[in-house]
Protein backbone atom coordinates (compact mmCIF):
# COMPACT_ATOMS: atom_id res chain seq x y z
CA UNK A 1 0.00 0.00 0.00
CA UNK A 2 2.85 2.39 0.80
CA UNK A 3 4.44 1.65 -2.60
CA UNK A 4 1.25 2.61 -4.40
CA UNK A 5 0.95 5.75 -2.32
CA UNK A 6 4.48 6.85 -3.21
CA UNK A 7 3.73 6.49 -6.93
CA UNK A 8 0.77 8.85 -6.79
CA UNK A 9 1.20 12.53 -7.70
CA UNK A 10 1.93 14.98 -4.92
CA UNK A 11 -1.45 16.72 -5.16
CA UNK A 12 -3.20 13.35 -4.77
CA UNK A 13 -1.12 12.47 -1.71
CA UNK A 14 -2.18 15.73 -0.09
CA UNK A 15 -5.84 14.75 -0.48
CA UNK A 16 -5.51 11.11 0.50
CA UNK A 17 -6.86 11.77 3.99
CA UNK A 18 -10.03 13.06 2.39
CA UNK A 19 -10.28 10.77 -0.65
CA UNK A 20 -9.88 7.45 1.18
CA UNK A 21 -12.62 8.08 3.79
CA UNK A 22 -14.84 9.51 1.05
CA UNK A 23 -14.46 6.38 -1.07
CA UNK A 24 -15.12 4.19 1.95
CA UNK A 25 -18.27 6.16 2.77
CA UNK A 26 -19.49 5.78 -0.81
CA UNK A 27 -18.87 2.04 -0.65
CA UNK A 28 -20.80 1.83 2.64
CA UNK A 29 -23.74 3.67 1.10
CA UNK A 30 -23.65 1.44 -2.00
CA UNK A 31 -23.53 -1.77 0.04
CA UNK A 32 -26.36 -0.56 2.31
CA UNK A 33 -28.51 0.27 -0.73
CA UNK A 34 -27.88 -3.12 -2.35
CA UNK A 35 -28.55 -4.91 0.93
CA UNK A 36 -31.84 -3.08 1.41
CA UNK A 37 -33.01 -3.91 -2.12
CA UNK A 38 -32.06 -7.57 -1.67
CA UNK A 39 -33.85 -7.91 1.66
CA UNK A 40 -36.96 -6.15 0.37
CA UNK A 41 -37.05 -8.52 -2.60
CA UNK A 42 -36.77 -11.51 -0.27
CA UNK A 43 -39.56 -10.15 1.93
CA UNK A 44 -41.74 -9.61 -1.16
CA UNK A 45 -41.20 -13.19 -2.30
CA UNK A 46 -41.96 -14.51 1.19
CA UNK A 47 -45.15 -12.44 1.32
CA UNK A 48 -46.26 -13.80 -2.05
CA UNK A 49 -45.53 -17.36 -0.91
CA UNK A 50 -47.36 -17.06 2.44
CA UNK A 51 -49.99 -14.58 1.12
CA UNK A 52 -49.17 -11.95 3.70
CA UNK A 53 -51.26 -8.74 3.67
CA UNK A 54 -49.79 -5.36 2.77
CA UNK A 55 -50.44 -4.11 6.33
CA UNK A 56 -47.79 -6.53 7.58
CA UNK A 57 -45.19 -5.69 4.92
CA UNK A 58 -45.06 -2.00 5.79
CA UNK A 59 -43.64 -2.41 9.34
CA UNK A 60 -41.27 -5.20 8.22
CA UNK A 61 -39.81 -3.09 5.41
CA UNK A 62 -39.60 -0.10 7.74
CA UNK A 63 -37.71 -2.12 10.35
CA UNK A 64 -35.25 -3.41 7.74
CA UNK A 65 -34.70 0.07 6.32
CA UNK A 66 -34.02 1.73 9.67
CA UNK A 67 -31.68 -1.04 10.83
CA UNK A 68 -29.62 -0.71 7.66
CA UNK A 69 -29.59 3.10 7.88
CA UNK A 70 -28.47 3.03 11.53
CA UNK A 71 -25.70 0.51 10.81
CA UNK A 72 -24.48 2.45 7.79
CA UNK A 73 -24.51 5.70 9.75
CA UNK A 74 -22.38 4.22 12.53
CA UNK A 75 -19.86 2.92 9.99
CA UNK A 76 -19.71 6.28 8.22
CA UNK A 77 -19.13 8.14 11.49
CA UNK A 78 -16.31 5.75 12.29
CA UNK A 79 -14.73 6.40 8.88
CA UNK A 80 -14.99 10.14 9.52
CA UNK A 81 -12.90 9.82 12.66
CA UNK A 82 -15.52 9.71 15.39
CA UNK A 83 -14.22 7.86 18.43
CA UNK A 84 -15.41 4.30 18.92
CA UNK A 85 -16.01 5.06 22.60
CA UNK A 86 -18.43 7.84 21.68
CA UNK A 87 -20.22 5.55 19.24
CA UNK A 88 -20.48 2.79 21.83
CA UNK A 89 -21.84 5.20 24.43
CA UNK A 90 -24.43 6.50 22.00
CA UNK A 91 -25.36 2.95 21.00
CA UNK A 92 -25.85 1.79 24.59
CA UNK A 93 -27.95 4.88 25.32
CA UNK A 94 -30.21 4.23 22.34
CA UNK A 95 -30.36 0.53 23.24
CA UNK A 96 -31.49 1.37 26.78
CA UNK A 97 -34.20 3.69 25.53
CA UNK A 98 -35.27 1.06 23.00
CA UNK A 99 -35.44 -1.64 25.69
CA UNK A 100 -37.64 0.57 27.89
CA UNK A 101 -39.91 1.35 24.95
CA UNK A 102 -40.01 -2.36 24.06
CA UNK A 103 -41.26 -3.40 27.48
CA UNK A 104 -43.69 -0.47 27.59
CA UNK A 105 -45.23 -1.56 24.28
CA UNK A 106 -44.97 -5.30 24.94
CA UNK A 107 -48.71 -5.94 24.54
CA UNK A 108 -48.77 -4.18 21.17
CA UNK A 109 -45.64 -5.97 19.97
CA UNK A 110 -47.00 -9.34 21.08
CA UNK A 111 -50.14 -8.69 19.03
CA UNK A 112 -47.97 -7.81 16.02
CA UNK A 113 -45.93 -11.00 16.39
CA UNK A 114 -49.07 -13.13 16.81
CA UNK A 115 -50.54 -11.48 13.70
CA UNK A 116 -47.45 -12.64 11.80
CA UNK A 117 -48.03 -16.18 13.12
CA UNK A 118 -51.70 -16.08 12.11
CA UNK A 119 -50.80 -15.01 8.58
CA UNK A 120 -48.10 -17.68 8.21
CA UNK A 121 -49.43 -20.67 10.19
CA UNK A 122 -53.05 -20.08 9.09
CA UNK A 123 -54.98 -21.59 12.03
CA UNK A 124 -58.07 -19.97 10.47
CA UNK A 125 -58.92 -17.63 7.63
CA UNK A 126 -61.38 -14.87 6.90
CA UNK A 127 -64.82 -16.39 6.53
CA UNK A 128 -64.24 -19.31 8.91
CA UNK A 129 -66.44 -19.86 11.94
CA UNK A 130 -64.37 -20.22 15.11
CA UNK A 131 -64.88 -20.24 18.85
CA UNK A 132 -62.24 -18.95 21.29
CA UNK A 133 -62.45 -21.00 24.50
CA UNK A 134 -60.81 -20.81 27.91
CA UNK A 135 -61.00 -24.62 28.01
CA UNK A 136 -62.58 -27.20 25.76
CA UNK A 137 -65.54 -27.62 28.15
CA UNK A 138 -66.57 -23.97 28.64
CA UNK A 139 -68.27 -21.95 25.88
CA UNK A 140 -66.48 -18.88 24.59
CA UNK A 141 -66.60 -16.17 21.93
CA UNK A 142 -68.07 -17.64 18.76
CA UNK A 143 -68.47 -16.06 15.36
CA UNK A 144 -67.37 -15.68 11.77
CA UNK A 145 -63.94 -14.16 11.10
CA UNK A 146 -64.50 -10.93 9.16
CA UNK A 147 -61.12 -9.20 9.54
CA UNK A 148 -57.55 -9.89 10.71
CA UNK A 149 -55.28 -6.88 11.24
CA UNK A 150 -52.04 -6.30 13.11
CA UNK A 151 -53.73 -5.95 16.53
CA UNK A 152 -57.14 -7.60 16.50
CA UNK A 153 -59.11 -10.46 14.97
CA UNK A 154 -62.69 -9.34 14.41
CA UNK A 155 -65.54 -11.85 14.68
CA UNK A 156 -69.17 -11.37 13.75
CA UNK A 157 -70.82 -12.48 16.98
CA UNK A 158 -72.73 -15.65 16.16
CA UNK A 159 -74.96 -15.47 19.22
CA UNK A 160 -75.85 -11.81 18.75
CA UNK A 161 -76.31 -12.18 14.99
CA UNK A 162 -79.63 -13.99 15.56
CA UNK A 163 -80.88 -11.59 18.22
CA UNK A 164 -79.76 -8.28 16.69
CA UNK A 165 -80.13 -9.02 12.98
CA UNK A 166 -82.44 -6.04 12.56
CA UNK A 167 -79.79 -3.73 14.06
CA UNK A 168 -76.90 -4.92 11.87
CA UNK A 169 -75.43 -7.55 14.20
CA UNK A 170 -72.52 -7.24 16.62
CA UNK A 171 -68.75 -7.72 16.36
CA UNK A 172 -66.13 -9.05 18.74
CA UNK A 173 -62.56 -7.71 18.60
CA UNK A 174 -60.17 -10.24 20.12
CA UNK A 175 -56.45 -9.36 20.56
CA UNK A 176 -54.23 -11.60 18.47
CA UNK A 177 -52.08 -12.55 21.46
CA UNK A 178 -55.18 -13.77 23.32
CA UNK A 179 -55.98 -16.22 20.53
CA UNK A 180 -52.65 -18.02 21.05
CA UNK A 181 -53.37 -18.30 24.78
CA UNK A 182 -56.77 -19.95 24.33
CA UNK A 183 -58.27 -23.03 22.72
CA UNK A 184 -59.61 -22.25 19.24
CA UNK A 185 -62.41 -24.41 17.86
CA UNK A 186 -62.81 -24.25 14.10
CA UNK A 187 -66.12 -25.30 12.55
CA UNK A 188 -66.36 -27.03 9.18
CA UNK A 189 -69.63 -25.25 8.43
CA UNK A 190 -71.95 -22.80 10.11
CA UNK A 191 -72.31 -23.62 13.84
CA UNK A 192 -75.83 -24.18 15.15
CA UNK A 193 -77.58 -21.13 16.60
CA UNK A 194 -77.65 -20.82 20.39
CA UNK A 195 -80.61 -22.41 22.11
CA UNK A 196 -83.27 -19.84 23.09
CA UNK A 197 -83.89 -19.29 26.77
CA UNK A 198 -86.76 -21.27 28.18
CA UNK A 199 -89.85 -19.11 28.85
CA UNK A 200 -92.57 -20.01 31.36
CA UNK A 201 -95.84 -21.18 29.79
CA UNK A 202 -98.59 -18.78 30.73
CA UNK A 203 -101.38 -21.32 30.32
CA UNK A 204 -99.65 -23.81 32.56
CA UNK A 205 -99.14 -21.19 35.25
CA UNK A 206 -102.82 -20.14 35.06
CA UNK A 207 -103.98 -23.73 35.18
CA UNK A 208 -101.88 -24.40 38.24
CA UNK A 209 -103.33 -21.37 39.97
CA UNK A 210 -106.93 -22.12 38.97
CA UNK A 211 -106.81 -25.84 39.85
CA UNK A 212 -108.93 -26.63 42.93
CA UNK A 213 -107.27 -28.15 45.95
CA UNK A 214 -107.53 -31.92 46.33
CA UNK A 215 -110.51 -33.25 48.31
CA UNK A 216 -109.55 -34.73 51.63
CA UNK A 217 -111.90 -37.50 52.82
CA UNK A 218 -113.80 -36.63 56.02
CA UNK A 219 -116.71 -37.85 58.07
CA UNK A 220 -119.26 -35.86 56.02
CA UNK A 221 -117.98 -36.44 52.47
CA UNK A 222 -117.14 -40.13 52.64
CA UNK A 223 -118.47 -41.85 49.51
Amino acid sequence: MQVLTDRLPDWVQDWLEVIVPGVQILLIVLVAWLLQRTLRRLVRRASAHYQLPDELLVPINGLIRWLIIASALLLMLERMGVSATVLWTAFTGFATVGAVAFFAAWSVLSNLFCALLIFTVRPFRIGDYIEVLDTAEKPGAKGRVVDINLLYTTLEDHGAAHNTAAHGGAWLQIPNSLIFQRVVRRFNGVPPPPAPAAEPIEGAATASVAAPPPVVPGPFNTP
